[in-house]
């Protein structure tokens, strides 16, 4: 396109064209020249040529192109699902399997997430052991799992078996300042008390019949009478001298201990006593597990047996012996005296008061050692006489008394 003007006629009738504008009759011709060359059409890319051929050759075959819409191939998918049936096929059945054996069995899980677990720790100690008792008890225990005891399990079907084993459950209470004393010495007044009652009840001579010989030497010589009457209990044990009112004995000819664990429950006090003294208070129970001697003497002769305190353990192959238990409560006060101001040996204890309660033992029998009834042997002693008694409920008041008659229990 010229961006000439074209030229017009003149004043003698000629056409004459009006005047325009030089640089509006330029921009006029720049945006004609534009506008035509932008509507020519185009030779499309290379790219987009083979574009344009890919698209065609697949819709002369029906197929789509997979797109956000559309998403992948059917044929892929139905391959994937095809893959995870057979994974699932190859995995279901042992995981059935799994889910079928946990179902009968929850113990099966590591760690026992639902509490079912029936196994127990050595000495038959529950997994569901109670706490430490700090006050006296207001109610007898509650009836326990029924069970029948074995040497694999001597506690089964007692409330004992919630209960702690041996000297491990007499808990010294924390030591405090009292009177003149001072905390380390109301500390070492409870470490002799603890000892005493171990020495007379836990101690596997004691236990035996055998001289009683830690018990003894925390107790105080200068106490009037005191060591002299328990040695003549010891010595010559009948119906007024009983060794039996301070230790726990068993003939060894009779019975043996059904495994090492004796099952411990009670509580330990002290106060400022009457007489510048720690007035210490105790009051414990104890369970023993025993089988026949007789039957000890097979069990042990059984393969694979071991033995403890001549008793047949655990895993001896004695399982089928029959365990009975006798119950002892015990109640002791003692005085731990100012040598100052007191004819006392210092460290030593005094006794003021010693009660007892037993529960399975033959009646009017005073040879100084304990005699469980066993439900296969013929009973011994004196038929009872004395009333019916739960032995495990802690909340009865128990003293003693010379003209006390021998009852029967409600359960061992």
């Amino acid at each position: 396109m010229s961006d000439k003007q074209p030229e017009g006629a003149g004043e003698s009738g000629e056409f004459k064209q009006p005047s325009v504008p030089d640089d509006v009759w330029e921009r006029f011709a720049r945006d004609t020249e534009r506008d035509i060359r932008s509507s020519a059409p185009k030779e499309p890319s290379a790219r987009a040529r083979m574009v344009t051929e890919r698209l065609r050759q697949k819709d002369a075959k029906g197929a789509q192109p997979e797109g956000w819409r559309t998403g992948p191939a059917w044929r892929e998918m139905d391959a994937s699902a095809s893959r995870r049936r057979r994974l699932w096929a190859i995995l279901g059945v042992p995981v059935a399997i799994a889910v079928a054996l946990v179902a009968v069995k929850p113990s099966l899980l590591p760690g026992d997430p639902f509490g079912t677990s029936s196994g127990t720790p050595s000495g038959g100690a529950s997994a569901a052991a109670l706490p430490a008792e700090t006050a006296p008890p207001t109610a007898a225990p509650s009836s326990a799992a029924p069970g029948t005891p074995t040497l694999d399990r001597p506690f089964a079907g007692s409330p004992a078996e919630r209960w702690a084993d041996g000297a491990a459950a007499i808990v010294v209470p924390k030591a405090t300042p009292v009177g003149t004393f001072t905390s380390a010495q109301v500390a070492a007044a409870l470490k002799r008390a603890k000892t005493l009652l171990v020495g007379a009840n836990l101690a596997p001579g004691t236990l035996r019949g055998e001289r009683p010989e830690s018990a003894l030497a925390v107790l105080d010589p200068k106490q009037p009478r005191m060591l002299d009457d328990v040695n003549g209990w010891l010595r010559a044990p009948d119906k007024k001298h009983d060794p039996l009112m301070l230790f726990s004995r068993f003939d060894p000819a009779e019975v043996r201990p059904a495994g090492d664990v004796v099952k411990v429950r009670g509580r330990m006090t002290f106060k400022a006593g009457g007489h510048a003294s720690v007035a210490i208070h105790m009051d414990y129970t104890f369970v023993y597990p025993l089988i026949q001697a007789d039957q000890a003497s097979k069990a042990s002769k059984a393969p694979g047996t071991t033995e403890t305190s001549g008793a047949p353990t655990e895993g001896s192959g004695g399982g089928s012996a029959e365990v009975a238990r006798t119950i002892v409560r015990r109640v002791l006060d003692l005085e731990f005296l100012d040598p100052r101001k007191y004819q006392a040996t210092p460290g030593k204890l005094s006794i003021t008061r010693y009660d007892l309660d037993l529960g399975n033992t033959a009646c009017e029998v005073y040879d100084g050692f304990l005699h469980p009834q066993f439900d296969s042997a013929a009973p011994t002693g004196a038929p009872p006489t004395g009333p019916t008694t739960d032995p495990y409920d802690r909340s009865r008041d128990i003293e003693h008394s010379g003209t006390e008659t021998c009852g029967t229990v409600s359960r061992t």
